[in-house]
């Protein structure tokens, strides 16, 4: 499978990312013009076939040292279960913008495996709040 992973926000098909989103436990209270500003205020990421196109979404809040936050990482539902998420995470992850950032933060209800593998852990006792601190303390 011939797999790319951009940045370009034009790329993005945004009206299936909505429906996407709008069909998830988290962003079922989302309307297309909220769909919009998320996409317009983040770093998006999208994962692409040439044969079959979009095939997933990521969105990343950050200020590009201390703090960034994934958010709606959505593999579309004909293409789950390839490893999309999984590369789509690792590809944000060594992001030259994000592999530095001291504290990497998601909520996630049923991913906790995938994140996991990437050295997140849950906070405290939420069910939902995973974080990777990559920070030094001295």
């Amino acid at each position: 499978m011939d797999i790319r992973i951009s940045s370009d926000k034009k790329e993005l098909d945004i009206a299936r990312i909505h429906k996407t989103i709008k069909d998830s436990y988290w962003g079922n209270y989302r309307d297309i013009e909220m769909t919009i500003k998320t996409v317009e205020n983040s770093m998006c990421f999208g994962i692409y076939s040439r044969t079959d196109g979009m095939m997933g979404f990521a969105r990343v809040l950050t200020d590009k040292v201390v703090f960034a936050y994934i958010m709606d990482l959505i593999i579309f539902e004909s293409h789950r279960g390839k490893g999309l998420g999984k590369m789509l995470t690792e590809h944000i992850m060594n992001h030259p913008e994000i592999k530095e950032v001291h504290t990497i933060a998601l909520k996630t209800k049923d991913a906790h495996g995938l994140y996991e593998s990437f050295g997140f852990s849950r906070i405290n006792n939420s069910p939902m709040w995973m974080a990777k601190d990559n920070a030094k303390y001295n």
